[in-house]
């Protein structure tokens, strides 16, 4: 990771429509328990590398006395992991930016990690460019 770095995003043009990103909200029910910070900075920034985004910072913290809050920072926006192990649960955030990153393989990357029973997903396009006519 580096600590600076230059914003080179292109907007993704879909449709003849551009935005700024995707942003996708998982829901991980049943998933594997990781109680531990150093765990959960090693899975974000493998959720970054996977797609194809650029990890400035890793962020965590665990709470008492159970769960664990975490983001990865990205040159293209942020992962964050949210977890509620009395009900099994996992909140998910992945907002990239720009038409290199792929959240789709993030998203792919952490199932794998979190062997989830049920996922919930919702998908946003994120800065929807209207043109004025």
């Amino acid at each position: 990771m580096i600590l600076k770095t230059k914003r080179s995003i292109r907007w993704v043009r879909l449709r003849k429509k551009k935005y700024a990103g995707i942003h996708l909200i998982a829901e991980f029910w049943g998933a594997k328990e990781i109680e531990s910070t150093a765990e959960t900075k090693k899975i974000l920034i493998g959720a970054a590398n996977n797609s194809g985004s650029y990890p400035l910072k890793v962020s965590t913290f665990k709470f008492n006395p159970r769960g664990i809050t975490g983001v990865v920072l990205l040159a293209e926006s942020h992962i964050s992991i949210h977890s509620w192990p009395e009900y099994n649960y996992l909140a998910i955030d992945i907002f990239t930016c720009g038409d290199k990153a792929k959240p789709l393989k993030a998203l792919e990357y952490l199932k794998e990690q979190y062997n989830p029973k049920k996922i919930e997903l919702k998908e946003i396009i994120r800065g929807v460019v209207h043109n004025k006519k």
